[in-house]
This record gives C-alpha cells, structure tokens and sequence, in this order.
C-alpha cells in the first residue's frame, strides 16, 4: 500500500502525461515555455483571482511574497506553531522575526483568539511592528478567514495564505488561495496538486505586487532580460512542469477532489467511535492534503504507528515538532503554545489519495481497531 499513490496516478495518465512531457520536450522551450503562461491563467481562473505567477517551489512562494510587501528587520509575522518549517523558515531569511501563535485541536488551524492575543503582546512590547498574518491552510483546510479577516483589518495587517496543502479546499464559494491579500501554493508531488519536481505558485488580485513578483522571480529585471532593478531571485517553473499540471489540473477538477474527499468520509464512517478524528466546519471543504488522526498519547501513538507498520500500512506524522521548539529559532522569544506541543505527540496521518480503494481504506481501518481495542 502506498502513503500517496503517485504511480497508480501516473498509470491512470499515463497517455495524457506522455503527450504533454513530449510535447514540451519537443518545443525546446524549457524555461517559461507557453505552458507555463497557459497554467497560470488556468490557476487563476481556479482559484478566482486575477494574478497566478508560478515559481520554483512553495518556499520560493512564500519568499515572493514577503519581498513584495518590503517584509525585513524591525517586522513581526504571525506563523503558526504547527506547520512545516518553510513557513516560518522565510521570515527570518527576509530578516524579519516570526512571532508563533497555537493552534486549535480539532481543525489544526491557527487559532484566533491566540492570534490576537500574540499581536497585542507584541505591540505592548514595543520592539517589533507586526506586519503580516502567514495562514496555514493544513492538511487541506482553510484556516478560519472570517475572524482572521477581522483581526487582520483591525490591527492593519496583510494576511499571506500559505496554501501549500490547501489547494482545492473552499469555504463557502470561494476556494482556498483566494483567502489572502497574496496567497501561495507548492506543487510538491505529495501535495494535492503536485508536479514531478518542485514547483509552487502565487495568487493575488493587486496588480502592483503581481509586476514586483514578476521582477522578483526573475532576478529583478525591469523591462527586459538584462535590465535589472532590484535584487532578485532565480524561481521560475520549468515548461515540463507546467505541462505535467496541466493534466493533473484537469483530472483534480474532474474527479480527484471528490474521491478524495469520499475517501474521508469513508475513514470517518469506520474510525467514527474508535480515535478523534479531523474535523470539517459547516461551510468547509478539504482538499485532504492529509487524513491525520489524534491519539491518546505518544506511547498509543507510536504503538499504532508501529503495528501498522507491522502489517504493510504506512503512516505519516505531521509534524514531531513546533516551530517554537525547533533548534533554528532558540533564542526566540517564544510564547507557550500547549496545544501544538500536545498535537505533535499524538497526531498520525493515513495512506490518503484520489485511487485508494474501498479495500485499502477498511485495511487501514481494520488494523486501527484491531490494535486500538
């Protein structure tokens, strides 16, 4: 059994992915070939905004963005604690200084209340100005916009949507990406829209940080190739990549984003009485970047995780460890977050992806409570 099927994927393209690699491939147009054009308008119109510029990767994305907004020293954003390190690791490479906020149990997004309660302190202490709100869309869910939305105007902040593993969750009509002032997405394989390589892309409806992002991700040039008006970054995203996403664009819109989602519900009909599981709010949907479960403790964790280890079924854990704990960031001053720390020992993420079966699924489900009782 696979984590995520990315050959069972490719078997199913296969004829479709072919023809686009080659057809790349042939053009001799490797670099910003017009599939690259052609993906981001076909991103944008997704997503419903008016910009997607697509770059090397999600951390690239990230970078983009801050560097648009003249993000550096003296700046406070706001990061989740309970993330991948690339969305807290692109503050301090812009010099600027990531202030941790907890997270919520059920839903593992940012924490509202923990939010406001980060700015206020950091305005009390008078050190940092923060500037920026980096949300985390994960495991395929939009952060709560609503009440982030409200606290971000009311302090005058910019909110940066890292929709790495958002990419296709929604809340209300509106899809993820499309939540934030700028907002980013990876194209990582394993993501819920991934290349065959690294990847990433940035959306935003402002027409002046869109021309800036331009500049930025290819070396700052101004006019033309060899006109350089600022210092800039190497991040553009291959012509083989772009093809390759074009079909797996159209097979996400067609058909992967409602298996994933019936896999979920098909975890959560069988696992209902037996762990916690993730929690979908009213009006939300997910993108299942991950199924992750939550145990009782570290000790049942790991016991789990090695039983079905035991039995062929591979598992993931999303993350061991907060950001605020991480060694990169010691002599932060950090701000206790007990509901990361508690997450970190006791979640654990299932095979999840758009080919497993009704019996890779009861598999899973079968050594879970086998073990569990």
């Amino acid at each position: 059994m696979e984590f995520r099927d990315l050959k069972k994927q490719y078997r199913i393209l296969r004829e479709d992915m072919d023809r686009a690699v080659l057809s790349a491939t042939a053009s001799g147009a490797f670099i910003m070939g017009p599939q690259v054009r052609e993906l981001e308008g076909q991103l944008a119109e997704y997503v419903g905004v008016k910009h997607c510029l697509s770059c090397a990767n999600g951390t690239d994305a990230l970078t983009l963005a801050l560097k648009a907004w003249g993000i550096g020293p003296g700046d406070a954003v706001f990061v989740p604690d309970f993330t991948f390190f690339s969305s807290a690791e692109v503050v301090s490479l812009e010099g600027a200084t990531p202030i941790f906020v907890d997270v919520c149990e059920e839903i593992f997004n940012i924490d509202a209340e923990d939010l406001e309660r980060a700015i206020r302190q950091t305005l009390d202490g008078g050190r940092l100005t923060p500037k920026v709100i980096i949300t985390v869309d994960l495991f395929g869910l939009p952060a709560d916009y609503t009440r982030i939305r409200d606290i971000a105007d009311r302090y005058g902040l910019l909110i940066l949507e890292d929709g790495a593993q958002g990419f296709g969750g929604s809340f209300g009509e509106r899809r993820a990406c499309s939540f934030g002032d700028i907002a980013t997405t990876s194209f990582f394989p394993a993501k819920p829209l991934g290349c065959y390589g690294d990847g990433g892309a940035v959306f935003t409806d402002n027409d002046d940080w869109a021309a800036l992002i331009a500049s930025y991700r290819f070396h700052g040039k101004g006019s033309f190739k060899y006109d350089n008006v600022r210092i800039g970054m190497n991040s553009r995203l291959d012509t083989i990549q772009a093809a390759i996403l074009q079909v797996k664009l159209k097979a996400f819109r067609e058909y992967e984003l409602d298996a994933v989602n019936a896999a979920a519900e098909r975890y959560t009909s069988l696992l209902r009485d037996i762990v916690a599981m993730p929690v979908i709010p009213e009006g939300f949907r997910s993108s299942w970047a991950q199924y992750t479960i939550r145990l009782r403790d570290a000790v049942q964790r790991d016991a789990l995780q090695a039983s079905l280890k035991a039995e062929g079924i591979p598992s993931m854990v999303y993350y061991p460890k907060p950001m605020h704990l991480q060694t990169a960031f010691e002599g932060l001053n950090s701000r206790p977050c007990p509901c990361a720390e508690s997450l970190c020992a006791r979640v654990l993420s299932l095979p999840m992806h758009p080919y497993l079966t009704e019996t890779d699924i009861e598999t899973v489900c079968n050594a879970i409570i086998s073990t569990l009782k």
